[in-house]
């Protein structure tokens, strides 16, 4: 059986193709699954898919059309997914529910520090042989404040080097985490936490509940020389309300990883085309503000990790098993 690989990047290739070796024939493409690309699959029974592929009804109307009976998206997150519409088709939809969170915390912390002490401003003019220091002074962490919403496996590890670099610590989440306690973090309202921080990072998922979570209430609630971090997903941020805060000269630096209208922009060269985005158009060009296109995961470690137990996802599905990974159909 030949199983169809969506939104492959070049890094990935080889590692998908040698864990599939000896299993299962497997075909990767670099395109995203949308419903353009939907009618490759045809004859299908898998595919697997990244996180910034569209698995809307149309697109889950067209693979079930064509044969496909599961989908293994390579991620944690799933809000691509319709997973209603997936049920009613009788799609089985399983996830990698989890993978090194040291990847993504260790990254956040890259962009923190990359804006806090002007790493990319300061790369950039020595590259013309600029070696002036002004403009470029950050100021020492140790002994500010660090606020983390969300402190899951990653919110943790992102917690853990804090401890390391001497900060006290904030957390907001609907549980508090027992190791976090042991660190010292202190759990306060979402209010509080915004208006004491120093670096506030994100580290929850994607939901209704979660969706704007930094508004432009929470925004304005920030210190005006705050750092702000998201390697989470972009949904989480307002960006509108964001720009409009840049703008009025506010924030320290602004690191991130995700925006909320990456689908069709990251994992993709716009170098010559250039994008429609006027948001993200206009974000790029704060000095303040250092984005990247969603690699906080993409260490060999994780994406290993991810690989692996999307081989394993597919093997428990031919073998009709299920585990946590499942999203679809939903257990009973």
């Amino acid at each position: 059986m030949e199983i169809l690989a969506f939104g492959v990047q070049r890094d990935e290739k080889p590692l998908i193709e040698k864990a599939f070796e000896g299993h299962h024939d497997v075909r990767c493409l670099d395109v995203f699954l949308t419903e353009d690309t939907a009618p490759i699959a045809a004859g299908h029974e898998v595919v697997s898919t990244s996180v910034n592929c569209s698995l809307d009804q149309r697109v889950l109307q067209s693979l079930a059309a064509g044969g496909t009976r599961m989908i293994a998206q390579r991620s944690t997150g799933f809000n691509n997914i319709d997973l209603d519409v997936a049920e009613r088709l009788g799609l089985t939809v399983a996830r990698v529910s989890s993978y090194s969170p040291y990847s993504v915390a260790e990254f956040a912390w890259t962009l923190a520090m990359a804006v806090n002490r002007r790493i990319v401003r300061a790369s950039n003019r020595t590259r013309d042989f600029d070696f002036r220091l002004d403009g470029l002074m950050g100021r020492d962490l140790r002994g500010r404040t660090v606020g983390v919403l969300g402190t899951g496996r990653i919110g943790e590890a992102f917690t853990r080097i804090a401890h390391g670099f001497g900060m006290n610590l904030l957390g907001w989440d609907v549980a508090q985490n027992p190791a976090c306690l042991e660190l010292g973090m202190k759990y306060v309202d979402k209010e509080t936490l915004l208006a004491e921080a120093d670096l506030v990072s994100l580290h929850v998922p994607l939901l209704p509940a979660t969706h704007h979570l930094i508004n432009a209430a929470a925004l304005v609630a920030m210190k005006d020389d705050a750092i702000l971090v998201n390697s989470s997903r972009g949904g989480l941020v307002d960006t509108d309300a964001l720009v409009r805060e840049l703008r009025a000269g506010r924030f320290t630096g602004v690191g991130l990883d995700v925006y909320e209208a990456e689908a069709g922009l990251f994992f993709l060269d716009k170098s010559l085309a250039g994008i429609e985005d006027d948001t993200l158009a206009r974000l790029v060009t704060f000095p303040n503000v250092v984005v990247t296109s969603h690699q906080a995961y993409y260490t060999a470690d994780a994406v290993g990790q991810i690989i692996d137990t999307t081989v394993q996802n597919v093997r428990n599905h031919l073998a009709r098993e299920r585990d946590a990974n499942v999203l679809v159909p939903r257990a009973s």
